[in-house]
């Protein structure tokens, strides 16, 4: 029983394989396209790429150009494929601005760029991508049943971004005045993101670096400035704990403000 089972689900793959070798030399372009679809259905996403990449140029034009480019470009995107994928819905929305499918292809051609936002560490361009599809999915689409999804991709891919620029702050503050004066340098950086990206789960992390840094800025600081210095400290406290009455943070804060107001007062 057992060798009979193998033997028909080898029998079933070689017919198969056979079928698609076929289909790959068939110049029956309307055959070619129904094996895709089926191919698709049956999760055979390579061989669906294959056969309709021989064929939406053919049928580009016809009444099967819109549905097998669409086609195309989910069958990457099933494939886990996302550049390809989102090239080509970007080609299908671009060619079709009000088809069948062009808000699923918007929506498609953020969310992958987003499955395949790379980490942190690394070249955020997909990332920043990503987010431009997905906006301008919302701006096209803003009654869609997937908006909830877009704007969740799209916070989750700015704290991505934010914390990039987080780890870039605490680096120049980790370099301190090693040629030069990095906590300037991280104030900076930490502000920007800050306006960029004003909702996201680092503001807080991102002010008190700030504040930190104005601190060792001060405390580093030649006698004649350390007066001024001092007192932009106080303010970023005030502005610190304002926002953050209840933070962890608040203990550490609260004594780079003792050192500060001690100081001004002499």
């Amino acid at each position: 029983m057992r060798r009979y089972i193998i033997f028909s689900l080898l029998i079933i793959l070689l017919s198969s394989c056979s079928e698609y070798q076929r289909v790959q030399k068939s110049t029956d372009y309307d055959y070619k396209f129904e094996y895709a679809k089926r191919a698709f259905e049956q999760k055979k996403y390579v061989q669906a790429t294959t056969i309709l990449t021989d064929i939406i140029t053919v049928f580009k034009g016809t009444t099967k150009a819109e549905e097998s480019l669409y086609l195309l470009a989910l069958s990457h995107y099933e494939n886990k494929d996302y550049l390809s994928s989102g090239a080509y819905f970007h080609t299908y929305y671009t060619r079709y601005p009000k088809g069948k499918y062009t808000e699923l292809a918007r929506f498609y051609a953020g969310y992958g760029y987003y499955l395949d936002s790379p980490e942190p560490q690394l070249d955020q361009s997909g990332t920043i991508k990503a987010i431009e599809e997905l906006q301008a999915f919302l701006e096209f689409f803003p009654r869609s049943d997937k908006v909830s999804i877009a704007q969740n991709a799209i916070f989750e891919l700015q704290d991505k971004l934010t914390f990039k620029e987080l780890q870039n702050a605490q680096l120049y503050y980790n370099l301190g005045n090693y040629m030069g004066n990095n906590y300037e340098s991280a104030v900076i950086v930490a502000k920007n993101a800050i306006k960029s990206y004003p909702y996201s789960k680092y503001k807080e992390e991102l002010e008190l670096l700030i504040l930190k840094s104005r601190y060792q800025e001060a405390s580093q600081s030649v006698d004649e400035k350390k007066a001024d210095r001092f007192r932009d400290v106080i303010d970023e406290y005030y502005s610190f704990i304002n926002n953050y009455p209840d933070s962890p943070n608040a203990k550490e804060a609260e004594n780079i403000y003792k050192i500060a107001s001690k100081y001004i007062s002499e």
